[in-house]
């Protein structure tokens, strides 16, 4: 029998092989250019079908976040549309740590993923569908190191100025299929919530703040090896212009309510995190940041308030993060949203875990819950 193969050398691509003996592998993941970050796998096995595969990712002690990878289970397609997880196990103490993936083919090729990728592909797509809308302006806000445009969607007649952002962090690529969910609701006509929050506000929307990072197969970095939601107070056109081009344009427009969408690798929730320890932190911006919270509880068991970062002490709040620099640079209410790598635990699917479907219905259900948090503010 011949032995399987295994590439990665396609968008968003990452690992390296270690060594192949028949149905077993032993792999690496490629770090971040210039960074010591890694955690991001996405690689495709062929010659595979029917046999049981058994994927040693090894190394892992010393990966971006280690605690990621307990009760952690890889996805998995066969089609590259639908992405199921597959029996995994971590154990720390073999080779460096090592995350053990078993699984059996239905067809001769194979593809894995630290989650369900987002290419490039389909946010081209997604912006070419978004731009033909008679409602859409599009408007590229500048280039990245490697040249690619840097996104932005705007729509709607209202005063109250919205920015959603995602993608800061490449390899957490449930954030863009938050915003295509998003999207789809907002172009939707027969979406009622979606035409009141379009004249309520006017909305920015970046679907991927990241796309060098994102082709590379980076999990938190651009292509300069640099973490862009640690550049957010001062942002440069040598290291982040991804992030001093959002910056600029929020200074252009002002900033009213801010999400910034992320995946977190370790709690298995969804979640929020706010900005509390800004130094000009005013009560009526921690009021509205936590009834938005209370209103998202309410609309979706998708989403929680037990689990979740600790608080910054008053005053402690990092202003190189987004959403602490928005609230404090605005004086608005801002929110970086978590999705899990693994599951939401308060309400688990064991087939998928945390999946593309429940991250664009998160986005719906984010527009609704900010439909109904500008109804009791403008009130």
């Amino acid at each position: 029998m011949t032995a399987i193969e295994i590439s990665a050398a396609f968008d968003s691509g990452n690992i390296e092989v270690l060594s192949i003996n028949g149905d077993e592998a032993q792999l690496a993941i490629r770090p971040d250019h210039n960074s010591h970050f890694y955690q991001w796998f996405h690689f495709r096995v062929s010659g595979a079908k029917g046999r049981k595969l058994i994927l040693r990712i090894t190394g892992l002690h010393k990966s971006a976040f280690p605690g990621g990878w307990l009760h952690y289970r890889a996805c998995v397609s066969h089609d590259r549309e639908n992405w199921l997880r597959t029996d995994s196990d971590y154990d720390p103490e073999i080779a460096g740590g090592t995350l053990t993936i078993r699984h059996r083919p239905e067809s001769d090729i194979a593809w894995f993923a630290y989650f369900a990728p987002y290419s490039m592909e389909r946010h081209d797509d997604l912006i070419a569908r978004s731009a033909m809308r008679d409602d859409v302006t599009y408007r590229s806000l500048g280039e990245t190191l490697d040249g690619r445009p840097i996104d932005c969607l705007e729509t709607g007649t209202g005063e109250t100025q919205v920015w959603l952002i995602a993608r800061q962090h490449p390899g957490e690529s449930m954030a863009e299929w938050w915003m295509e969910g998003a999207l789809d609701a907002l172009g939707d006509p027969a979406n009622p919530a979606a035409r009141a929050l379009t004249q309520r506000c006017r909305l920015r929307i970046v679907p991927n703040a990241n796309p060098d990072g994102s082709l590379r197969g980076h999990i938190r970095t651009n292509s300069a090896g640099i973490n862009l939601n640690r550049e957010w107070a001062s942002p440069s056109l040598e290291k982040s212009p991804e992030v001093l081009a959002i910056r600029n344009a929020m200074d252009q427009t002002g900033v009213d309510f801010a999400m910034d969408i992320h995946g977190d690798e370790a709690i298995p929730a969804v979640f929020l995190a706010g900005f509390e320890g800004i130094p000009s932190l005013k009560p009526e911006q921690l009021e509205g940041y936590q009834r938005f919270r209370a209103i998202l509880e309410r609309r979706t068991p998708d989403f929680q308030t037990k689990m979740g970062y600790p608080t910054a002490p008053p005053g402690k709040g990092n202003l190189t993060m987004a959403t602490n620099q928005i609230a404090e640079r605005f004086g608005c209410v801002a929110m970086t949203l978590e999705m899990p790598f693994k599951d939401h635990d308060p309400l688990p699917c064991v087939r998928q875990g945390w999946s593309p479907e429940r991250s664009k219905q998160l986005g719906r259900d984010c527009l609704a819950a900010l439909l109904e948090w500008l109804g009791a503010q403008q009130g």
